[in-house]
């Protein structure tokens, strides 16, 4: 995981490498950068795959073609032995990405399982930005005159540029010559929806929960990928406890421990609930507590972090990271729940979609809109303390199977659960009383919501809302709200919120 800035046009190498000092967070382990005609690459490296020579920016053996990424790919091995005739420099996964561009151009990018964003550039002018189809990993640009900019986060850019910043759109790729091309959806487009019940409340038949439970396990196995260890946030619910059961049976069958990592407040349900579980699973398993001074001391740090006012994102994103800073003491790498919600229809309001298309489409909206909205907070609430989180549910193959699933296995009937075809799936993996636990939102199960609100509100007068409700569209609507835009605002002093769609998160 790192950071990256790149520039194509006239290049201005000075501001660039202030945009590069500005992600020193992104890549504490080292920094690079190459200067390619009227092409620019900049990188800062959080080293986990092939950790002493995967220095960055990439290059092939004619030293002709460069490339900066950020993310993992996960499926790199079969890429390599799919790629003959090229040789490989390092056993980096992003050099994949090189040779696959010069092999196949942008369209070979289809072909990666994993999360990133890639910049590459050539001797011959050629330039390349791509970002993955789910937008997992973030990926800004801008253009301004005959200039085009990119960086991984919003605050890199200078301020004669915010105005002009965006959010480059997943499953696309950018070149001078051709501009915006989309090389692949977080959505397959060849997707073929299961025959089944279309009902609320339907069975899932033993194959379907088999495949369920398959798919998931690949994923997690590949994303364990990595030469540093990896450990999981636990937050007590089901998707995250479903992730750290899978991680422990693969690490202990490698004769190791899986870490755990948990954050609530002293009596919050979900640090609770987390203990159990990590009991049960036998990992080694680290808390941390907070009260109301550490959550509001943090909250300014972690709105400039997120790069969002959103309040349901700030009040889940200030435990997260707060369990982040604590993580990163022990690990670079941790496994997310991120994504369970939106592909088994875990939200409470998804019950009125009763109608299978509806459902679908809705189900299809969120999962294409995450990346403006939990994935960002997932991304820089960890990445601000230098640490990759990762997420399973979102792999290529998961996202693939669960959108093929008919909605009467998805849909919750009348007395029943959320996402009970993942808890029937893993029937026998957790403890009854955690495989059907009720949901509870991370910013309320660990203690956020309530910390927060009330003391943020009070700081912030009814009339001071009617006054600036205006001042972005769509209007904001809370007096919480306006307290985080205040501190938005004056960290992305010309960002147009309007431009980056950040709001109106779902979890």
């Amino acid at each position: 995981m790192c950071g990256i800035v790149a520039e194509h046009g006239t290049t201005d190498a000075t501001g660039l490498e202030r945009m590069l000092a500005r992600l020193e967070h992104r890549g504490p382990d080292d920094c690079g950068r190459i200067g390619i005609g009227r092409s620019w690459l900049g990188h800062r490296r959080l080293s986990i795959v092939d950790v002493a020579g995967g220095r960055q920016p990439l290059v092939n053996v004619g030293g002709d073609t460069w490339l900066v990424g950020n993310g993992e790919v996960y499926n790199h091995d079969a890429i390599r032995a799919g790629l003959p005739g090229h040789d490989f420099v390092t056993g980096s996964d992003n050099e994949v990405a090189l040779h696959l561009l010069i092999e196949r151009g942008p369209a070979g990018l289809a072909e990666l399982n994993g999360m990133f964003a890639f910049v590459m550039a050539t001797a011959d002018g050629q330039f390349v930005a791509a970002r993955d189809p789910v937008g997992i990993k973030p990926l800004y640009w801008a253009q301004r005159r005959e200039r085009t900019r990119f960086a991984s986060e919003m605050a890199a850019f200078d301020a004669v540029w915010q105005p002009f910043v965006e959010p480059f759109p997943p499953g696309c790729a950018w070149t001078p010559a051709d501009g915006l091309v989309r090389f692949a959806g977080a959505v397959p487009d060849d997707l073929q929806p299961l025959a089944g019940p279309t009902e609320p409340g339907a069975s899932a038949p033993p194959d379907v929960l088999r495949r369920t439970r398959d798919v998931l396990v690949d994923a997690v196995e590949r994303q364990l990928m990595g030469d540093v260890p990896v450990g999981v946030f636990l937050s007590g619910g089901l998707d995250s406890s479903l992730v750290a059961a899978i991680a422990a049976r693969v690490v202990g069958a490698r004769g190791e421990r899986l870490q755990t990592f948990a954050v609530g407040t002293a009596d919050s349900p979900d640090l609770a609930a987390a203990r159990i579980v990590a009991e049960h699973l036998g990992t080694e398993h680290r808390e941390m507590t907070y009260d109301a001074a550490d959550a509001l001391a943090v909250m300014p740090t972690v709105v400039r972090a997120i790069e969002s006012f959103d309040p349901a994102l700030v009040r889940s994103a200030v435990p997260n990271f707060l369990l982040a800073r604590f993580t990163a003491e022990h690990v670079k790498v941790v496994l997310t729940g991120e994504g369970a919600d939106e592909l088994f229809a875990g939200y409470e309001y998804l019950r009125d979609f009763t109608e299978p298309d509806r459902l679908h489409d809705e189900l299809v909206r969120t999962v294409e809109s995450l990346h403006n909205l939990n994935l960002q907070r997932c991304d820089r609430v960890t990445m601000a303390h230098g640490l990759e989180a990762r997420v399973p549910f979102l792999d290529r193959e998961v996202v693939a199977w669960a959108l093929r699933l008919p909605p009467g296995f998805k849909l919750a009937g009348p007395g029943q659960p959320e996402k009970r075809l993942l808890r029937e799936a893993f029937e026998g993996w957790l403890p009854d009383a955690l495989l059907w636990r009720d949901k509870a939102e991370f910013g309320d199960g660990s203690g956020a919501a309530g910390v927060l609100t009330a003391a943020i509100e009070s700081g912030v007068a009814r009339e001071e809302l009617d006054a600036e409700r205006d001042l972005v569209a769509p209007p904001l609507r809370t007096r919480e709200e306006l307290a985080y835009y205040r501190i938005f605002r004056e960290h992305l002093v010309g960002v147009r919120p309007e431009r980056t769609l950040s709001r109106f998160a779902t979890a």
